[in-house]
C-alpha cells in the first residue's frame, strides 16, 4: 500500500479514470441527477475516446441483437433462447432514450450524425444454419421488439438486399438471410468526445489528459480513495482523493481493480483478445453494400469476432470493412504494455484463470489458427461472404484490444464470461467495469445498474427517480413487457436522433 506522510486536501466527489463512453456516460448522469456534484476525469491519453471507444477500435454496431447470432444461443433440444437478444434490445432503446435527451438538451451540437440508420441483416449458409435462422426468426417474432424483420431464403431477395454477399455465390448452396431496417450504425468516438466536451463546460467538472493513475488504495484520514497520479508528459506525480472512484479504463480497469484489494476483486482475471479489420479501399466496391451482415461464429470464438461485411460512416466518410479477425496479445490495451497480462496474474486469480483455461481449448485453438492466419487465408474467409472480393481492393487495419472477464465459479473452478461486468465494494465508494461486448451499446442501462449499486440512498429519492425518468422515459419499466410504451419511445427517439420515421409493423417477408 501506498503511502503519504504529507496532508492531502479533500478531493473532488467523484473520480472518473478513463475518458471512454462508459465515464462520459456516467459523468453526465450524475451531473444531471446532481448538478452540483464535483467530478475530475484522468485519461491516460491525449484525447478521450482514444481506445476501445475509437471509431476504429469499436464495431459501431449498435448492437440491439438483431443481427448477431451470439445472442440466441440454440438449446440442446433445437429451441432458441431469445432472453439475452430480448435484455440487450432493450438496453439498446434505454442508451437512444438517453442520447435523445441529450440532444434536446442541446449537449450534442458538435457531434452530428453521430448515428445513423443502417440495416442489420444475419446471413448463413448451409442446411442446418438455415434452419436455425428460420427458429431464430420465429422465436423473436414472438417479442414486439423484433416485429418488422424479415425473413428470406430467396436468392433474388437476398441478392437485393445485400448485392456483394450474393454475386457469383453457388446457386446449389442454401442460404437464408435476415434483415431489420431500423438497424443503426454509431460512431462511438464522436459520441464520447462530444459528451465529454459538454461535461468540462459544466461547472465543477475538470479533465486531465496524459495522466494515468499509478496506484490507489483507501483514505484512512478523509475517507473514500486515494490514487497516485502520473502527468506522462512531465513525469511529475501527486496524490488525489475522492470520495467515489469509478475505474472505467478498459483493459486497463483489471489491474486497477486489483490495486484496491477490495474483496470483491478477488478472483477475477482477465483474458486479452486483439483484433483487425480488412479495410476496402475500392471506392466503387464501397458504395454496393449499404449493411451490416452478420454471420455464425467460428467454434471457439469469442463474441467479438463474429465476422461481418460492415457499412460504416467514419469522420463523415462512408467505410467497408470486414472482420475482425481475432489474435492474441499479452497487452490489455491497444497502448498497453506487454507485461499488463503477467502482471495480473495474483494467487486469488491464479486458479480461476487455469481452469477457465482448460475449459476453453477451443478458444485457444481458434486464437493460435487467427495469429497465424496469412494474408491469403483473411481472403478466404472474406471471399466467404463476398466471393468476388481482390485482394489489391482491401488492406489490413489493427483494431482494438478487448480483455473477456475471467472469474471464479464453484462447480467449473473459473469462467470466461463473454460480456460486461461491474464490480463494486460493498460501501459502494469504488465500482470498475470490466469486460466488452456489446459494451459500448448498452452503456446507459450498465451505468443505470451502477448507480443503484454505489448510490442506493440517492437513487431512492423522489428527485432522482422523477430526473431519471426524464431523462430516459422507460426507466424503472421492463420495456419488452410494455409494447405501447416500447412503440411510443421508438417514434419519438427515432426523429430526435434523425433515424427516419418508425412504423411498427408485424408483418414480415417470408
Amino acid at each position: 500500500m501506498a503511502k503519504n506522510k504529507k496532508p492531502t486536501e479533500k478531493g473532488p466527489d467523484v473520480i472518473l479514470i478513463g475518458a471512454g463512453i462508459m465515464s462520459a456516460t456516467l459523468g453526465i448522469l450524475l451531473k444531471e441527477l446532481q448538478p452540483d456534484i464535483t467530478i475530475d476525469v484522468y485519461e491516460r491519453l491525449d484525447h478521450a475516446a482514444a481506445e476501445s471507444s475509437d471509431a476504429w477500435n469499436n464495431a459501431g454496431t449498435g448492437h440491439s441483437a438483431f443481427c448477431e447470432l451470439n445472442y440466441t444461443p440454440e438449446n440442446e433440444d433445437g429451441s432458441i433462447d431469445p432472453s439475452k437478444a430480448i435484455k440487450i434490445a432493450e438496453s439498446f432503446e434505454q442508451s437512444k432514450q438517453f442520447w435523445s435527451y441529450l440532444i434536446q438538451q442541446g449537449f450534442l451540437r458538435d457531434a452530428p450524425n453521430f448515428i445513423r440508420s443502417i440495416p442489420h441483416m444475419s446471413f448463413v449458409w448451409g442446411a442446418d444454419n438455415v434452419d436455425y435462422l428460420r427458429k431464430r426468426y420465429d422465436a423473436l417474432q414472438q417479442n414486439y421488439l423484433f416485429h418488422g424483420m424479415q425473413y428470406s431464403e430467396d436468392p433474388a431477395q437476398l441478392a437485393h438486399w445485400m448485392p456483394l454477399v450474393m454475386t457469383d455465390r453457388n446457386p446449389a448452396q442454401p442460404v437464408a438471410a435476415t434483415r431489420m431496417d431500423i438497424g443503426t450504425d454509431v460512431n462511438f468516438g464522436a459520441l464520447t468526445r462530444a459528451m465529454f466536451r459538454r461535461l468540462t463546460d459544466m461547472p465543477g467538472v475538470n479533465m486531465h489528459f496524459a495522466h494515468e493513475v499509478r496506484d490507489l488504495w483507501r483514505s484512512k484520514t478523509l475517507g473514500g480513495w486515494k490514487l497516485k497520479v502520473e502527468n506522462v508528459t512531465t513525469n511529475k506525480e501527486r496524490e488525489v482523493q475522492t470520495d467515489f472512484l469509478f475505474i472505467g479504463a478498459g483493459g486497463g480497469s483489471l489491474r486497477l481493480l486489483e490495486k484496491s484489494d477490495i474483496p470483491e476483486s478477488r478472483g477475477f482475471g482477465g483474458f486479452p483478445v486483439g483484433g483487425q479489420w480488412l479495410k476496402c479501399t475500392n471506392r466503387d466496391v464501397i458504395e454496393r453494400h449499404q449493411a451490416k451482415v452478420y454471420g455464425k461464429a467460428s467454434v471457439g470464438a469469442p463474441p467479438m469476432s463474429v465476422p461481418h461485411l460492415d457499412t460504416r460512416m467514419i469522420d463523415g466518410k462512408r467505410e467497408l470493412l470486414f472482420g475482425p479477425y481475432a489474435g492474441f496479445s499479452t497487452k490489455f490495451l491497444k497502448s498497453g504494455s506487454y507485461m499488463d497480462l503477467p502482471k495480473s496474474i495474483q494467487l486469488s486469480n491464479m486458479a480461476p484463470m487455469l481452469m477457465a483455461g482448460l475449459h476453453n481449448i477451443p478458444l485457444t485453438r481458434y486464437l493460435i489458427q487467427q495469429v497465424m492466419q496469412s494474408p491469403d487465408d483473411r481472403m478466404a474467409a472474406l471471399r466467404e461472404y463476398y466471393p468476388d472480393a481482390r485482394r489489391e481492393d482491401w488492406e489490413l487495419e489493427i483494431a482494438g484490444q478487448r480483455v473477456q472477464v475471467i472469474k471464479k465459479d464453484e462447480e467449473e473452478g473459473g469462467v470466461l464470461e463473454f460480456g460486461t461486468e461491474v464490480v463494486s465494494a460493498a460501501d459502494g465508494s469504488i465500482a470498475a467495469l470490466l469486460g466488452a461486448s456489446p459494451g459500448a451499446s448498452t452503456a446507459v442501462s450498465i451505468m443505470l445498474d451502477l448507480l443503484k449499486r454505489c448510490f442506493p440512498e440517492k437513487l431512492a429519492t423522489v428527485e432522482w427517480q422523477q430526473k431519471l425518468t426524464d431523462i430516459i422515459p422507460s426507466y424503472g419499466q421492463v420495456l419488452a413487457d410494455n409494447p405501447e410504451l416500447g412503440i411510443a419511445l421508438r417514434k419519438q427517439t427515432s426523429e430526435i436522433l434523425g433515424l427516419g420515421e418508425y412504423e411498427y409493423t408485424s408483418d414480415s417477408a417470408q
